[in-house]
């Protein structure tokens, strides 16, 4: 860690940190923002903060979660971003879990914050950032007070590459979140990983937008490989949404932006309709979920924009698999290597295993469960021992989906989401981008309603575009050539949002919860042939 921010400190201490306030832009060099990152070390140190000790984060995404993520592992304590969306009982336990010393965050966030704070015997100080004072957090110390104090420079420690830099906790979907821990060592190499053209390419030219949450994997690594690189780094704060993230292109003209596909569904509705120049973005990453291909198709046509689909988790940090089309692609075929889940990162060993434990044959047709080893992968959770979720250095990744002789990967679902129908296998995930590529379609999520027959057959959650759209039936006709007969959903609900994980996913918990307690109202075609 040290030897990234020395690098990017000496070598690219022009390069800016740009945070948009929604009514402009504050700015800062590289340098300015080591010198900061500088202070705020000594100033933890001076609140008693020791080597291996947790200092967790509650921001979003600005300049001084930036200088947090330097500041903390750099001094040997542990950075750990906590995720601002979660439940209150899934904030609290993570804070216990990990042992929080001190908390930095915003100020905007205090109610959320507050609502917790009681009873989080390790947290000895909470830092605000930003804003009027935060009263509902009681006694606080404000970040430039804090800083201010301190002189210039800091001894930074020797450290051994093993231990502990960051921990992130994933997001909680089916149990307690469980906390992922990354050695200095994992990120050096990831953040390497991410600057190589076989990766993400990430260089001292691009200027990155920085959506994906700096709680979400660490931001997917990006600052620290951006810092690494010298590239532009442009936080968005609080302004999501797509008509203020299409300012932000417009005004500060990105080279590379990543985020989650729902916020990219606003974006490209936003642009499209109002005209929108996205000339500036030479690659958007998307990850967290499966890319529907009618977006990746949609930017390609309105804007010229390639989407490059990613695939990781927590656990991985998350770097394994980018979707780059093989050397020699021709063009109009191109679509169909970015439409897959990735092509597997050097660094990293991917395999498919069936239900008896069995390696797959890596010919794009047989299916099972992904596991994934290398240097920037997890071999464990935080004192919460799964023996279940690790083999000899392999971790289960619960998705399930074929590996071809390329090294391509295509997940058609999540062991939890696979619907299970007669025997067979309907991929929920395949369904779902079938009819998100409807256009009259906004979002689609596909979940397993019981069958008394089947077992299991497709109830589909539609959320159609403003203005209404089809029916059931139209919808069903739609798909009828694209998938094999016995997919097609006799089960049909139109919502008017599919709920979203903490982290952009699709919850199909909680749809499962509202179909369970009869919330949803339910269409019900004839049967299709099976």
């Amino acid at each position: 860690m040290r030897d990234i921010f020395s690098h990017g400190k000496q070598v690219h201490g022009s390069s800016e940190v740009v945070t948009f306030e929604g009514d402009g832009f504050r700015r800062a060099s590289f340098a300015e923002v080591a010198l900061r990152a500088e202070q705020l070390a000594a100033a933890l140190k001076r609140l008693g903060v020791a080597r291996g000790d947790p200092v967790a984060t509650f921001c979003l995404n600005h300049q001084e979660h930036l200088e947090a993520y330097f500041a903390v592992p750099g001094m040997g304590a542990v950075l750990h971003t906590l995720n601002v969306r979660l439940f209150e009982d899934q904030l609290a336990h993570v804070i216990d879990h990990a042992g929080d010393k001190v908390i930095i965050a915003d100020a905007v966030l205090a109610p959320a914050l507050a609502r917790v704070l009681s009873g989080r015997r390790s947290v000895e100080h909470v830092v605000v950032v930003g804003g009027p004072d935060a009263g509902e957090l009681g006694e606080t110390i404000a970040y430039e007070e804090l800083i201010s104090s301190e002189p210039p420079g800091f001894d930074w420690p020797d450290l051994e590459e093993n231990e502990a830099a960051a921990m992130c906790y994933t997001s909680g979907t089916t149990g307690s979140p469980k906390g992922v821990v990354y050695s200095h060592r994992s990120i050096y190499l990831h953040s390497l990983a991410a600057t190589s053209s076989a990766v993400l390419g990430i260089s001292g030219n691009d200027r990155i937008l920085l959506v994906v949450p700096q709680f979400h994997v660490n931001a997917w690594g990006l600052p620290y490989a951006a810092w690494l690189a010298g590239a532009d780094l442009i936080m968005p704060k609080r302004f999501l949404q797509g008509e203020a993230l299409v300012r932000i292109i417009e005004a500060e003209r990105p080279s590379f932006a990543c985020a989650v596909p729902t916020i990219w569904t606003d974006v490209l509705r936003y642009a499209h309709e109002h005209g929108s120049d996205m000339s500036s973005l030479r690659t958007i990453l998307v990850g967290g979920a499966p890319v529907p291909r009618a977006m990746i198709e949609r930017f390609d046509k309105l804007f010229g924009v390639p989407i490059v689909q990613g695939w990781g988790m927590t656990e991985t940090s998350p770097l394994g698999a980018i979707a780059l089309p093989p050397r020699g692609t021709p063009k109009e075929r191109e679509i169909e290597y970015r439409s897959k889940t990735g092509r597997v990162c050097f660094g990293v060993e991917v395999r498919a295993t069936d239900a008896e434990g069995n390696i797959c044959p890596r010919d794009g047709t047989s299916v099972g469960e992904f596991e994934i080893r290398g240097p920037w992968v997890t071999g464990g959770y935080y004192n919460d021992p799964t023996p279940e979720r690790f083999d000899d250095g392999w971790l289960r990744t619960g998705d399930v989906g074929t590996l071809d002789a390329e090294g391509f990967m295509q997940i058609t679902d999540r062991t939890k989401d696979v619907i299970k129908t007669g025997g067979e296998w309907i991929s929920s995930v395949e369904l779902e981008n079938v009819l998100m590529a409807h256009p009259q379609v906004e979002e689609a999520a596909v979940v397993a309603l019981p069958d008394a027959r089947w077992g299991e057959r497709p109830l589909a959650c539609v959320v159609l575009a403003e203005g209404g759209g089809p029916g059931p039936d139209e919808l069903a006709e739609w798909i009828r050539d694209k998938v094999p007969a016995w997919w097609v959903p006799e089960n049909w609900t139109f919502v008017a949002e599919i709920p979203k994980t903490s982290v952009g996913k699709f919850d199909k918990k909680k749809l499962r919860v509202a179909q369970s307690q009869d919330e949803l109202e339910i269409v019900v075609l004839a049967r299709p042939e099976h």
